[in-house]
């Protein structure tokens, strides 16, 4: 019997989650919140530096919400900026993350002050360029897939041209 479904869980439930439809592997991450949630915060999934500039401006990607769970893709990098102190006089903090297959971030650098994208960016053109480098990653073996017949596992393979 062939399973019609658009992607495959990879990771039992007692882990975290992470799906594959052909494109990267989505993983659920715990994205901190940097800084005070009163005052202004955010997080990006970084896709593109752009060397020319040293502002925040200079990371492109798409933004996520910090403070929660969100789905990123696996080995893909994440900065999270927030303030703290008066309104008048924020004290800045950004930092940048790696994101890994079992849900956990591994943090890179931390900057702090009106030069945190400058500081931060030659750090994350290296995170990218060596994502860019390293061949897709799959998932360890899971007893899970025990549970599909042979049939559905056939299928998937032959939707992945295997």
């Amino acid at each position: 019997m062939a399973v019609d479904t658009p992607c495959c869980p990879l990771v039992g439930s007692d882990g975290p989650t992470a799906y594959s439809d052909g494109m990267d592997a989505l993983v659920a991450v715990e994205v901190p919140l940097v800084g005070d949630p009163r005052h202004k915060n955010w997080a990006k999934v970084i896709d593109n530096v752009d060397e020319s500039k040293s502002s925040g401006w200079a990371f492109d990607g798409e933004f996520i919400a910090a403070g929660g769970v969100q789905d990123v893709p696996v080995g893909s990098v994440v900065m999270v900026y927030g303030e703290r102190g008066s309104r008048a006089n924020p004290q800045i903090e950004a930092r940048v993350f790696t994101t890994n297959g079992d849900g956990t971030l591994t943090h890179e650098q931390t900057a702090t002050g009106r030069a945190w994208a400058r500081t931060l960016r030659d750090r994350v053109s290296e995170l990218l360029e060596q994502q860019a480098e390293r061949p897709p990653t799959g998932l360890a073996w899971d007893g899970d897939l025990m549970r599909y017949s042979d049939e559905a596992i056939i299928e998937e393979m032959r939707r992945r041209d295997l």
